[in-house]
This record gives structure tokens, sequence and C-alpha cells, in this order.
């Protein structure tokens, strides 16, 4: 057993990402695919440590940071969320969160239906459908143990975790591919390509040079605090009440509220140079611990048709991505970027959709509409929908508790 600390995590994470740089760079499948770097870095460090298990050696990580860092990453994207934006995005909005209702249905659909064909519990379906795909790992435990108290399924929390684990990793690899394949058919905007040097937005474009400075960097750095004192606090009232949300789901809405508020009343004006830095080292570095401390044993121990329903999730997934999302957004190259995020946070998790969407725009140039409606979309309203989704799903009458 060798145990990492805080400081051999962190080591190891910045690691991953240079890793995961080095392997775009050089091999060109990676790159032309526009998988992202903490993806291709992580998966790699996850693939050695799985084998090192097989040799009985086996690596943990300390990954008190990565909540620290999730919950930094959605107040960035509160904090860049301002209501004229939002007010011009929103027809664009209403039609992603359409095609996203789509997915959540079809999900639940498919997963029990495969179920029931492969003579399994219809719960395993549900379980194996939007609650650990488009939820992740934390609704995915939640409900797992809902399921197990409930409803009486074994190691429901179990097959939870694992599911949840499977659609983080595919949706990191499915949504350059879907993206690069979406791109041949339409014509990116010249601007994108040959405009005069212009300061990138938000999370657009990562790896860009941006001017700063250390006073307003400490600014942002306050914010990013405030956002995530308030935010927990936020949490904590509505705990156990009809209103309860996730933490960073409290912690973007105290940025967005921050962000609007200060400008309102004329106190400050949030400098999105900064909060775009801060944002993307947050995004980077949460992304590369999830994925090197994935317990891909975890994905083996999965019974064959629960890897069937799982596999044919992922590939309704790009499916729906190709013909409904890209159509619905306007099969043009913001709908590309769009389908490429929507696979991401409909398989995995919203941090998973915006680097799938760095890798497509870092390419190809910026979507300033992707990177406005996707952390939306995937940060706050699917979570509200997919419990709603959720519970209809419960409602009906073979799902009645015993």
């Amino acid at each position: 057993m060798i145990q990492l600390d805080f400081y051999g995590t962190l080591v190891a994470a910045s690691l991953v990402l240079l890793l995961g740089r080095g392997l775009i760079a050089r091999v060109g499948i990676l790159r032309n695919f526009n998988i992202p770097e903490p993806v291709a870095g992580g998966l790699l460090v996850a693939l050695a440590l799985l084998l090192l298990r097989t040799l009985n050696v086996e690596v943990r990580f300390d990954t008190s940071l990565q909540t620290p860092l999730m919950l930094a990453f959605f107040a960035t994207i509160g904090l860049s969320a301002d209501f004229a934006s939002l007010k011009k995005g929103g027809r664009v909005v209403g039609v992603f969160l359409i095609a996203v209702i789509g997915l959540l249905v079809l999900q639940n659909a498919m997963g029990i239906g495969l179920a029931t064909m492969l003579g399994l519990d219809p719960l395993m379906g549900l379980l194996t459908g939007s609650i650990t795909l488009a939820g992740g790992h934390g609704t995915g435990a939640a409900w797992g143990t809902v399921f197990n108290e409930k409803y009486g399924l074994a190691s429901a929390s179990e097959l939870a975790i694992a599911s949840a684990t499977f659609g983080l990793v595919l949706g990191g690899l499915i949504g350059g591919p879907v993206a690069r394949l979406l791109i041949k058919r339409v014509e990116v905007p010249s601007c994108n390509m040959k405009e005069g040097p212009r300061l990138p937005k938000g999370f657009e474009q990562p790896n860009k040079e941006r001017s700063i400075t250390p006073s307003t960097f400490i600014e942002t750095l306050a914010l990013i605090a405030v956002s995530l004192l308030a935010g927990n606090l936020l949490n904590g009232l509505l705990h156990g009440t009809a209103f309860e949300l996730p933490t960073f789901v409290c912690v973007l809405f105290v940025g967005v509220l921050l962000r609007n508020g200060l400008s309102a009343f004329g106190l400050y004006r949030v400098f999105e140079r900064e909060v775009s830095v801060l944002g993307n080292v947050s995004l980077s570095l949460f992304l590369a611990i999830a994925l090197m401390s994935l317990k891909l044993w975890d994905l083996a121990a999965l019974a064959l048709p629960i890897f069937v329903i799982l596999a044919v999730q992922a590939l309704v997934m790009a499916l729906f991505a190709i013909f409904v999302t890209f159509r619905m957004m306007g099969s043009n190259y913001d709908a590309a970027v769009l389908a490429a995020g929507h696979c991401g946070f409909g398989l995995g998790a919203t941090p998973t959709a915006i680097a799938n969407m760095q890798a497509v725009t870092q390419r190809f140039g910026p979507s300033q509409i992707a990177f406005l409606v996707v952390p939306m979309v995937g940060a706050f309203f699917i979570d509200i929908i997919n419990v709603i989704v959720i519970k209809l799903y419960l409602a009906l009458p073979f799902f009645a508790v015993t």
C-alpha cells in the first residue's frame, strides 16, 4: 500500500496534466479526436494503477482537495455569468434544456427496457440510466442507498458507483470524436481562426495567454472564497427542506449573485481574465485528481448484462448528440461544440463537459454560446430536472414498494 498525502497528490495531479499535454502534443489520434488533456493523462495513470493492483501494489491518493477544487470551478462559472449574457442566450438555453430533458427520459427508458430484456430487476436499469450517467457519483450514491433500503435492491450503491465511473470515463472519451464528426459537416466561422488577437472569454481557450495583475487576482480569489463560504452556508440552511440543492449549485448561485449584485450597485466589476484563469486551474486539477484516482477495477466487477446496458447507453448518448442535440441547436459550429458538451455531462459531469468543449475550441476556435449554455444547464437545471424525471419513473406500477 502506497498512500500519498495532500502534497504528494497535488504533485501527482500536476504531473498528470503535464503528461496529458505531452500525450496530446505527440499522439496524433488523441489530438485529432479532441481528447481533453486531463482525460488523456488521468486515464493513463488510472490504467497504470490498475496494472499495479494486479501485482498487489495499491496506490491511494488524498482526495481532500478534490471537492474544494470542484466548488471553486463552479464559483467561477457563477462569477462569469452576467444577467445581460443570460438574457441574450435565453432562447438557446430553453432549446438545449428540451434536448437535455429528452435524453434523461430516453436514458431511463433504455435502461429499464434493456434490464427487463436481460432478465434483471428494472430498478437496475433505472440505476444505469440518468441517475448515475447524468447524475454522476453523488446522485448515484444517494439513490443507491434509497434503492437498497426502500426497495431491497442488493449492492445498489456499489452498482451506482461503478456505473457513474463508467459514465465519467466514456463522457470524456466520446465528446471529442462526436465533435470532430460534426465539425466536418459545418463551416467553422472564419473569425474564429483569422481575426486579430482577442482576449478569450471565460473557459473557451484555456491555453491562451491572459494579462492579469496580482491585485485583481487576489480580489478574484476573495470573491471565489466568499462564494464557497456563502454557498456552503446556504446549502446548510436548505438541507432537509423541499428546496435542498447540491452544494455546488448553491456556490454557483452565490457567484451569480455576487457578479451581478456588485455590478448593479456600481461597487465592483468582476475581472473575467482572473476568473477564467482560476476557473481553468481548478477545473484541470479537479479532473486530474478525479481521473487518476478512478478505481477501474470497479468496472471489471460489473456483470456482463450491466456492462451491456452501459455500453448501449454510451452509444445512445453519441447518437443523440449527433442526430438530436446538433440539429436542435442549429447544425452549426456552436451546435457541434454543444454536442461535445452534452456528451460530457450526459454521461459524466459538468466539468467533463467543459473539458470536452475546451478540447474542441482550443483547436477550432471559441464558441461563446456553448460556454454560456452548458454551464447553466449542466450545473443548475439538470440536477433539478433529473430528480423530477426519476421520481416520475418510480411512480410507475412495477416500481411499487412491496
